[in-house]
């Protein structure tokens, strides 16, 4: 029986690849291409050549800049929904995949690793519901400010999962478990 098999190495990469495409282009929106940035960039340009918009002219022009880039991150949130509920069927169809952080007999790495796992799948859960709730408008505004800070504190935790989670796996290929990575991209 193979360890990862072409279903599990497909939901792995279509999560990696989401997750990739969405924090770029959440991180981007955020930042570079914030309305605001985009807004003074527009408003900056147009007064250096002596040309008058009104304010709203100014934001409509901003929003179209930024409106296409941000509809690959919703695009991708579907995708990643779509990955997600099909990795937490696959996780229960054939076990959990990863150790039992609460296994009395776990070892201490098998613990740590089941926590941040579990820490993952939790926070990628949080992204999700957050991100829809604030694409819907599912709440007041007061709830969806504090959706956002949530959201965005989920997120800022993705990238110490990567960390981790290649941390790992240099210590699995220097280990015990030679040619993980590999049986991940090309399988056994």
């Amino acid at each position: 029986m193979k360890k990862f098999t072409t279903l599990h190495r497909f939901i792995h990469w279509f999560i990696a690849v989401s997750m990739l495409v969405l924090f770029a282009t959440g991180f981007l929106r955020m930042y570079w291409m914030s309305k605001k940035t985009i807004t003074a960039a527009i408003s900056a340009e147009l007064t250096k050549n002596n040309v008058q918009l009104p304010q709203e002219s100014v934001v409509g022009i901003a929003k179209s800049i930024i409106n296409p880039m941000f509809d690959w991150h919703i695009n991708f949130a579907y995708v990643l929904v779509f990955a997600y509920i099909l990795r937490i069927i696959y996780l229960l169809a054939k076990g959990v995949r990863y150790p039992n952080p609460f296994s009395k007999s776990s070892t201490g790495k098998e613990k740590l690793q089941g926590t941040v796992y579990s820490i993952f799948y939790i926070l990628l859960a949080v992204q999700i519901i957050t991100g829809f709730a604030l694409m819907w408008e599912l709440a007041s505004e007061q709830a969806l400010e504090r959706a956002e800070q949530i959201h965005k504190f989920a997120v800022y935790w993705m990238p110490v999962f990567v960390l981790l989670h290649f941390a790992g796996i240099t210590v699995a290929e220097l280990t015990n478990k030679k040619g993980i990575a590999s049986k991940m991209i090309g399988g056994e």
